[in-house]
């Protein structure tokens, strides 16, 4: 994949962790529009926060919906957003993803994001098929959450084998009672929910790959290494063996 043109700038070290679903989410955005005939679209941010993706992605000039149940998330949306130039294009709903068709139209929007959301929610499928009912006809779907065996990996390179095992074999993907992440997930479940929700996968990504392995010093002090390191991420993202030890897990599916 090569960086769109327009793509916010990807060098500080925490792009990297956003780089790859940027990526794939700009390109379906552009195929969206493309398919739509017209060049802004309706894009849903389902528990967007403080706009991480809902602010760039009006930037390109598309309308975007946040829904957060935190109203303090929702508060520095409003702010980051006004910042940015796009109050007009950004509009923050309270609610959640288990009561996000009572709050958004069924079938209104063209792209959905779902993003940081089923590790938290009590019925993860009810949570997917919520985010395609508010699908158009031919709307896209941008699911992304935390890898199972990403964890099994880290936590075995931290030294804490035990917890590593645990993660290995924890129905929730949890590396024990401290472990801060309620749920994790492999590919394959992912796309099982997807399918189960009547979506069709379009590609499957591994996010953060190598960047949470990487020591910082050697990232930040060795000529190059930032642009080495983001081709590297892009480059493996793409290959289905690499999803096993990835961090995150990103999935494009579609209606239709």
């Amino acid at each position: 994949m090569s960086r769109p043109g327009g793509a916010e700038p990807l060098r500080p070290r925490a792009a990297l962790r956003t780089a790859v679903v940027w990526e794939v989410l700009r390109d379906a955005l552009d195929r969206q529009a493309k398919a739509a005939g017209r060049d802004v679209l309706d894009v849903l941010d389902t528990g967007g926060g403080t706009g991480n993706f809902a602010v760039p992605v009006a930037s390109l000039g598309h309308r975007v919906t946040v829904v957060d149940p935190s109203p303090d998330a929702l508060f520095a949306l409003e702010r980051r957003a006004a910042e940015a130039g796009v109050t007009e294009r950004v509009r923050g709903v309270q609610g959640d993803a288990h009561g996000l068709l009572d709050v958004v139209p069924a079938g209104s929007h063209d792209v959905v994001l779902c993003h940081g959301v089923l590790e938290y929610v009590d019925d993860p499928a009810e949570g997917v098929r919520n985010a395609a009912g508010t699908l158009r006809a031919s709307g896209a779907l941008s699911l992304l959450a935390a890898g199972r065996h990403g964890a099994v990996l880290a936590r075995a390179l931290a030294g804490h084998f035990g917890e590593a095992r645990h993660t290995l074999d924890d129905p929730d993907g949890r590396w024990g009672e401290g472990d801060p992440m309620p749920r994790r997930f492999t590919a394959d479940e992912l796309t099982a929910l997807v399918a189960d929700a009547g979506l069709r996968v379009g590609s499957v990504h591994g996010v953060r790959v190598f960047a949470d392995l990487v020591p910082g010093v050697l990232v930040d002090t060795e000529p190059g290494a930032m642009d080495a390191l983001l081709r590297l991420e892009l480059a493996a993202a793409e290959q289905p063996a690499f999803h096993a030890v990835a961090t995150q897990l990103h999935v494009l599916a579609e209606r239709g």
